[in-house]
């Protein structure tokens, strides 16, 4: 097996470049402390400018789906850059997760084949109805979570789904659901009067959660129970592998500003960012961040190549990224001082997106234990 090329390539920097010039217009720190309190699910201007008119909504799906024809390395480019900005825009939600497990579904359905279209040009917005929490499935375990909504002989659908990412402004709903039929995936529209989404009290207001409540809705059923448990399981790993990409641009961020400020703060006629005590605890982070940087990396190689290590290196990523972003985020915090306390300061969206993508698609001990499993590590006794 040829080792993995981890460093970007000049298609890559490109995107990177475009992506990066995009927020830094539409998407400034300030603009997102006002959206947050604007009580609006995601920027819908700024997802037109990213998802339709640069193309990234269909970077997953293939180009004679009506997409781009990317990679996961092209998606992880974009989430770096969305996790630098924390920009509240449902890249992750729709674009990986909704595309993703309709990758998974027969693209040659009629009904599968138009909603991914539509996916992929940015003008309808999805979103898998699973709780955020939800982790990809660990080895003898099933691929997708259990049915909390039913499917009755129409094919109508009634139930609940809570802490669901993305639903709040989307447009169309996958619903995992077990019936008569066994199991299988379905799409709701949420215009829906038989769909009730309510928004949740959220961590991190950039991503916002809500519950799904459907009462007899009328439902397209898109994955009987051959493949929809299947597809959901490769959404979520794949969900989970650029997560880690996200994590890393927020403490990509965190570190950059961290830096900035502390060479620009002085105390005693120094800048506070010469004292040994300070410098020790950046240097830490910026190996903690290298080596985040390359177990992401590599988990978005492994998607894109399909390599049969992608469990390992989705775990890997996962399990040591989260914990990394939530470190630089602390520190960032306190290594502001008193202003870094503050809402106006924007150190407290990365803090909680931190800590918000610490618990999404599985927590960190979760993945650990995954890999335990995968690698035959037995579990420590006594």
């Amino acid at each position: 097996m040829s080792t993995p090329d981890l460093l970007c390539t000049e298609a890559e920097d490109d995107l990177r470049a475009a992506v990066r010039s995009l927020l830094t217009d539409h998407c400034p720190p300030a603009a997102v402390l006002s959206r947050v309190e604007s009580g609006r699910a995601y920027d819908g201007a700024l997802w037109r400018a990213l998802g339709a008119d640069m193309g990234a909504a269909g970077l997953l799906v293939p180009d004679k789906l009506g997409g781009q024809g990317g990679t996961a390395r092209e998606a992880a480019v974009v989430l770096e850059e969305l996790g630098r900005a924390v920009a509240p825009v449902p890249y992750l939600t729709s674009a990986v997760l909704a595309a993703g497990a309709l990758l998974g579904c027969d693209t040659g359905q009629d009904a599968v084949a138009r909603l991914l279209g539509a996916l992929a040009e940015g003008r309808t917005v999805g979103a898998l109805a699973v709780p955020l929490s939800t982790a990809p499935g660990a080895p003898g375990a099933p691929g997708a979570p259990a049915a909390t909504v039913r499917a009755d002989g129409d094919g109508a659908l009634s139930g609940q789904v809570s802490g669901v990412a993305g639903a709040a402004g989307a447009d169309v709903l996958l619903v995992p659901a077990a019936g008569a039929d066994g199991y299988g995936l379905y799409a709701v529209e949420t215009a829906e009067t038989s769909v009730s989404v309510e928004p949740l009290t959220s961590l991190d207001l950039t991503r916002p959660l809500a519950a799904v409540t459907l009462t007899g809705a009328p439902a397209r059923r898109l994955a009987g129970d051959d493949r929809a448990g299947a597809a959901i399981g490769r959404a979520l790993l794949t969900g989970a592998g650029l997560l880690a990409s996200e994590q890393l641009g927020v403490a990509e961020w965190c570190l950059t500003e961290t830096v900035r400020h502390t060479k620009e703060r002085h105390q005693f006629g120094r800048p506070v960012g010469s004292f040994q005590a300070l410098k020790h605890r950046m240097a830490t982070l910026w190996l903690e961040l290298v080596q985040a940087r390359a177990t992401a990396r590599y988990a978005a190689d492994a998607l894109a190549t399909d390599s049969p290590d992608t469990p390992v290196a989705v775990a890997v990523a996962q399990a040591h990224c989260a914990q990394v972003a939530v470190h630089a985020a602390e520190e960032c915090v306190q290594l502001h001082g008193g202003i870094g306390m503050t809402w106006e300061h924007p150190a407290h969206l990365y803090l909680k997106r931190a800590k918000s993508d610490e618990i999404a698609l599985g927590t960190p001990g979760r993945h650990r234990q995954t890999l335990a499993g995968l690698v035959d590590l037995a579990a420590p006794t006594g």
